[in-house]
């Protein structure tokens, strides 16, 4: 996952789509999974080319979490999955996003307007434990 930042501090996030993913209709952090045979950085910065249409300028290990999340599918099938997030600090090489199919909208927001958004559990939990947002503030 990206913690993807402007000179700001303002944190990019992107709204799922509603009918698929781990967190449908939440807003959420860029990035996805390991293809075989790939590097952890590459794959971050495969993923993020693919979901934003931008290159990652820097990318800096954070933190990594795991969780047992449910997954929707194209079509309706639900899976539980173990997954492991290997979260990354990035900086882009260009603020010019061009958002793929998983996701419906994107925004840079910092302070009240973060704390305001509908954030998947794990994006809250991670955006705290990066400081970029209060512990215990949530969306009311």
């Amino acid at each position: 996952m990206a913690v993807v930042t402007d000179d700001g501090g303002r944190v990019l996030l992107c709204r799922m789509v509603p009918d698929r993913g781990v967190f449908p209709g939440q807003w959420a952090l860029p990035g996805g999974g390991v293809e075989p045979g790939e590097r952890l950085e590459a794959a971050l910065r495969r993923e993020v080319r693919e979901e934003l249409g931008i290159d990652l300028e820097a990318a800096t290990p954070l933190l990594f979490k795991d969780d047992v999340l449910e997954k929707t599918f194209e079509g309706g099938r639900r899976e539980l999955l173990h997954m492991v997030f290997l979260i990354y600090a990035c900086r882009p090489a260009s603020l010019s996003i061009v958002l793929n199919e998983e996701f419906s909208e994107y925004v840079w927001a910092g302070g009240a307007e973060l704390e305001a958004l509908e954030l998947s559990p794990l994006t809250r939990d991670t955006l705290t434990s990066a400081g970029l947002l209060r512990a215990g503030s949530e969306k009311r």
